[in-house]
């Protein structure tokens, strides 16, 4: 027997109805529009190469005389090579980590540390040899920067920045937008003013790698109220099999400024193991200027990911990390804030995916050195396919920071039964009159959740997917439209095949139906709650409600639709946004 819904289970069963009545015609518009932006995804479609002629002839290994190599050709100044030099000793003396992802087959002298594509800096994207120019086309880069969706372009392929540019508006305000070679050539001052003060060349040995070999990157300088809203874009790309990436990126907001900076990165697919050993410094000057970072890697499993990044945030100033890690073999990597004055504020929203052979070891550090300052972090994962993720935070108060406040938030979400999440905080707390909250929670996409949406009509792929892009909206949604697109279009094609995966390791009894065309059912249960009635519309599923109570899986699946629905409303205003800017 099948009794009504109460009037609130009633009206959240309409909600659901009607989206699946209009899911057909919402998922022709969204898939087409999409696929407009992000036409170049598909099975990993970054995975191609281009000659490599450059790569080929470069050396493997590093010791001095490849650090000074590197220096000798960019012809930098004495204070540059000694501070190489620190670094590389820095490097030798270390010891290699022995916690978080397993580094015991990394062998330094199996990278190439120095690949120089072209011989100068491309002034427009016609200079660029032809294969380089179509993978930036592939890329989609080019066309941002001509649908002005980016005030300032950088480029960066294998060793050296191939292609930068900025607004001509943003020029005329003193906005500073080079590579950081550039930078040490024609600004001197300013670079040696901030250069390896927020991450010196001691303080982790594959910080001190990057500050050995280091090429490229971005210098940003944002003069005293300046506003540069539309984000500034550096894109990186590795071609050489076994290619060490070194780039060094600068950002100096001043006061009471605003700059929003968005990184992403890809890799081909290799045999052999690339690394990417990066350094990001943002200095947040005080009178509550404003600094975004976003960063995304996406690759294979042939990349070791080991970057740096670190802000030093002066009074009443604003940093914000966004922080995406979707692909790579390896990933260890933890943004950190240090709020060196009254008032300062930080926060860090990263997202882990790992997927088969992955293990992305991802987190947060804030250090609080004065009263009233206060930080967020919220970090999220999804573990798929037997690849294990990671939260490794750390927290510190120091004695006399009162009236300071911090809240974490870890949340992990395993698509399967044999992936892992582990979450290791750390919390030094030295003053009492402080504000501490730490919340971690470990979740799966439950038969329950599964059997919810399918119930409602989407089918078990579509149901998984609307799931994880509900678990991954808090992070999307901080993301330029465009990104945020890319985001989940990347999620996306990680989990396919996800459970498919899961089918063939567990070989549970719904692979006859998947193999006969149909859809999984699930057996009636017997508290009651669920009626299945089979007919010739496959499986018709009506809810039985009992006296005040409600499935968690109605309730998550309501919360992923109402989280897919925000997506696609931001997606139909940035394209009015768009079409009103082209058109004026």
């Amino acid at each position: 027997m099948v009794t009504e819904n109460t009037a609130p289970n009633a009206a959240a069963d309409v909600e659901m109805s009607q989206y699946v009545a209009d899911r057909t015609r919402v998922n022709e518009d969204k898939i087409k529009k999409d696929d407009e932006i992000i036409s170049q995804f598909g099975d990993y479609n970054y995975g191609w190469h281009d000659s490599d002629a450059a790569g080929e002839a470069a050396k493997r290994g590093i010791d001095e005389n490849v650090v000074r190599a590197i220096s000798a050709d960019k012809g930098e100044p004495q204070w540059m090579l000694d501070m190489r030099l620190r670094g590389f000793k820095a490097f030798l003396e270390k010891p290699m980590p022995d916690w978080g992802v397993d580094l015991s087959g990394f062998n330094a002298d199996d990278f190439k540390y120095y690949v120089k594509p072209i011989d100068k800096q491309a002034k427009s994207w016609d200079e660029l040899p032809d294969d380089i120019r179509n993978t930036y086309d592939r890329l989609g880069i080019p066309e941002a920067e001509k649908n002005r969706l980016v005030s300032g372009v950088a480029a960066q392929y294998e060793s050296e920045v191939i292609y930068n540019s900025i607004q001509e508006d943003l020029k005329k305000q003193g906005v500073i937008f080079v590579d950081t070679d550039t930078a040490v050539r024609e600004y001197p001052e300013l670079v040696k003013k901030y250069f390896g003060t927020v991450v010196p060349p001691e303080d982790n040995k594959f910080g001190a790698l990057n500050t050995a070999a280091w090429s490229g990157g971005s210098f940003v300088y944002v003069p005293k109220g300046v506003h540069v809203d539309i984000p500034l874009q550096a894109y990186f790309r590795i071609n050489t099999p076994a290619m060490g990436q070194f780039e060094r990126t600068l950002i100096i907001a001043d006061e009471g400024s605003y700059v929003h900076y968005v990184e992403g990165c890809t890799a081909p697919i290799w045999s052999e193991d690339s690394l990417h050993a990066a350094i990001v410094e943002i200095i947040v000057e005080k009178a509550r200027p404003r600094a975004l970072h976003h960063r995304d890697r996406t690759g294979r499993n042939n990349v070791y990911n080991l970057v740096t990044q670190r802000a030093y945030v002066r009074e009443g100033g604003t940093m914000e990390w966004v922080d995406g890690n979707i692909g790579s073999k390896a990933t260890m990597k933890y943004p950190a804030c240090i709020l060196a004055e009254p008032y300062a504020k930080a926060s860090t929203m990263s997202l882990g995916f790992a997927g088969k052979g992955q293990y992305q070891d991802t987190g947060a550090k804030m250090i609080h050195l004065a009263p009233h300052t206060s930080s967020t972090i919220v970090a999220k994962s999804i573990s798929r396919g037997g690849g294990r993720s990671a939260y490794r935070g750390l927290v510190k108060i120091v004695k006399g920071t009162y009236g300071s406040s911090n809240s974490t938030v870890c949340d992990a979400l395993l698509v399967d039964d044999f992936s892992r999440s582990d979450t290791y905080p750390h919390v030094d707390v030295r003053e009492d009159d402080v504000s501490m909250a730490h919340e971690a929670t470990v979740s799966k996409i439950s038969e329950d959740q599964l059997f919810y949406l399918m119930s409602r009509g989407l089918t078990e792929e579509e149901a998984r997917g609307m799931i994880v892009r509900g678990f991954v909206e808090p992070i999307s949604r901080e993301l330029p439209m465009e990104y945020a697109l890319e985001l989940n279009r990347l999620v996306e094609l990680q989990m396919e095949g996800s459970w498919a995966d899961s089918d063939d390791r567990q070989h549970n009894t719904r692979q006859g139906n998947q193999d006969s065309g149909r859809r999984p059912q699930r057996p009636v249960r017997d508290s009651g709650r669920y009626a299945v009635l089979r007919g010739p519309c496959r499986a018709l599923v009506q809810r039985r409600r009992l006296p005040g109570a409600q499935p968690q899986a109605g309730r998550m699946a309501l919360h992923a639709y109402r989280a897919h629905q925000r997506v696609l409303h931001r997606v139909q205003a940035f394209r009015r946004n768009a079409d009103r800017s082209l058109h004026d």
